[in-house]
């Protein structure tokens, strides 16, 4: 059993990503007919950095920066400088807890004029959590922390066209190794580990002196099941299909807009499908299990997109919005930032403004520090 504050931060975090994995006792605030997809670990579907962020969580065919490896790792055959470093951070769901926040450091370093290798890690903070047995006696604390460590490499095999893969260790320690309940059968939990892969491509080319094309696609989390308990039961990590484009218009030498437009869709089995099937078997089924059929696979896609508006490469603006279907999850929100550059070094914030009142996303301050090298 859990004091009142794990209570908390677990339908905060429910509320905020619809997993039903969020600790060992897998509470969940969905209801048995919610059409949700969920999904362990989902803060890996999170935009860990600042500039995505300020554009709705878009970023698959955005021009490539040290955070390249998250959205798409075929970016890194078109990165500009020999080599980028960037530090994220943000105090998650702080309007409702004060101890909970996400990092994320990420960098590259170039090997060739068309080739580059990153490695990263997303660091997930829960606070603190209080124990307590059936009586209400405190057991022990307990501070619950997910991690994924990466490593990615970027290859352009043309002038225009990349791919990229990369690869993950990912931990989930939501509870450690307690033991819940007494009797014959008591609940045992421990953390959770696994590894997965990614694969994206990418495609950009100048079309003419003023406008810039810009296609990604990348497939994210293709990995084994976690388990969080010593049982049969696993779960889904959150595979990922994200599609985008990206286009530039100099309006000058000085000024430019970029408009970016993201689709997503996990790929893992529809609420009702069969969740014992394998990974590979999922990816494939979750184009065609929505218990609704083909319009209900529809409403599985979310939206990203945004405009980002430079000048003279020193400041930067931006405006994003995300979408989600209600009978999905029904997150929505607008999305705004701002970018500064000078010489070597960059800072970028990011705000989310919610479209509905109370959610426990509302507030969210997302930072980026950077430094470039040549």
């Amino acid at each position: 059993m859990y004091k009142k504050n794990l209570l908390v931060k677990a339908t905060a975090f429910v509320a905020a990503f619809f997993s039903v994995h969020f600790a060992s006792a897998q509470t969940s605030t969905i209801g048995q007919d919610s059409r949700t997809v969920t999904t362990a670990v989902p803060i890996l579907t999170v935009a860990p950095d600042a500039r995505s962020a300020g554009l709705g969580d878009a970023g698959v065919a955005l021009s490539p920066d040290a955070n390249a490896p998250h959205w798409n790792p075929a970016k890194l055959g078109f990165v500009q400088n020999d080599m980028s470093v960037s530090f994220s951070y943000s105090p998650w769901l702080r309007n409702i807890v004060d101890d909970m926040s996400l990092s994320y450091l990420s960098g590259y370093k170039k090997l060739s004029e068309t080739s580059a290798i990153s490695a990263s890690l997303l660091y997930f903070d829960l606070g603190d959590i209080q124990f307590i047995d059936a009586n209400g006696n405190d057991i022990t604390e307990f501070s619950p922390k997910e991690y994924a460590l990466s490593v990615a490499y970027g290859q352009a095999l043309s002038e225009y066209f990349s791919l990229g893969i990369g690869a993950r260790f990912i931990r989930s320690n939501l509870a450690g190794n307690v033991t819940i309940g007494g009797g014959a059968s008591p609940f045992e939990s421990k953390p959770g580990n696994t590894a997965a892969v990614d694969v994206g491509v990418y495609y950009n080319r100048d079309i003419s002196q003023t406008l810039n094309l810009g296609f990604g696609a990348n497939i994210s989390n293709i990995g084994g099941k976690i388990a969080y308990t010593n049982g049969d039961q696993k779960d889904f990590l959150p595979t990922n299909l994200k599609l985008g484009t990206a286009i530039t218009y100099n309006l000058d030498q000085y000024n430019s807009l970029t408009l970016v437009l993201d689709a997503n869709k996990l790929l893992v089995p529809s609420p009702g499908a069969d969740s014992t099937q394998t990974v590979i078997s999922g990816i494939f089924t979750s184009f065609g299990d929505a218990p609704g059929g083909f319009s209900e696979e529809l409403q599985e896609i979310n939206f990203s997109g945004g405009i980002e508006y430079w000048y003279n490469n020193l400041f930067a603006a931006r405006l994003g919005y995300f979408y989600e279907n209600p009978e999905k999850g029904n997150r929505k929100y607008i999305s705004t930032g701002v970018g500064l550059r000078y010489q070597k070094f960059g800072i970028d914030a990011a705000y989310l403004i919610p479209s509905e009142r109370g959610n426990p996303l509302a507030e969210t301050i997302r930072f980026s520090l950077s430094l470039n090298l040549d």
